[in-house]
């Protein structure tokens, strides 16, 4: 054992040989009692650990199933949405553009706009016709038959 300097109460600070750092005497001697204690102490801090993380998981798991419990229906298939697309219809201030088709999931909502225009095409067509017929729609359609 060699002396490096003295160390406070238990006197001087030792490296003893296969050892990584300085000890005091009494770590260089060895203490059973305290190597005991030391092994209890640490044995019950890894179960803490354990409990903790434990713990950390349970909540964890909470809330990813009240995440997902939330987590907004389709109102055309019923499919559950995406976190993608439950972010797009989430809002997200005075100033930002409303979501078109907020309750539709992405499929539903394209079909949803491109069906649209069909149907506004297929309504002027039909206001069309209906303009250009009109003494059909004011007397009956048995009587019209015979005006013509």
């Amino acid at each position: 054992m060699k002396q490096l300097k003295e160390h406070g109460p238990a006197g001087a600070v030792f490296r003893r040989f296969g050892r990584p750092h300085n000890q005091t005497l009494l770590e260089a001697i060895g203490n059973p009692c305290r190597e005991a204690h030391d092994a209890r102490q640490q044995a019950e801090y890894a179960a803490r650990q354990r409990e903790h993380q434990e713990e950390l998981r349970r909540i964890a798991a909470r809330h990813k199933a009240e995440r997902e419990a939330s987590r907004p229906v389709c109102a055309g298939c019923g499919t559950r949405f995406t976190d993608a697309r439950w972010k797009a219809i989430e809002p997200a201030g005075w100033g930002a553009p409303r979501e078109t088709h907020p309750h539709l999931c992405d499929d539903c909502k394209q079909q949803a706009v491109t069906a649209a225009p069909q149907a506004e095409q297929t309504v002027s067509e039909r206001r069309e016709h209906d303009q250009a017929v009109p003494e059909q729609k004011a007397g009956g359609t048995w009587l019209s038959r015979f005006r013509s």
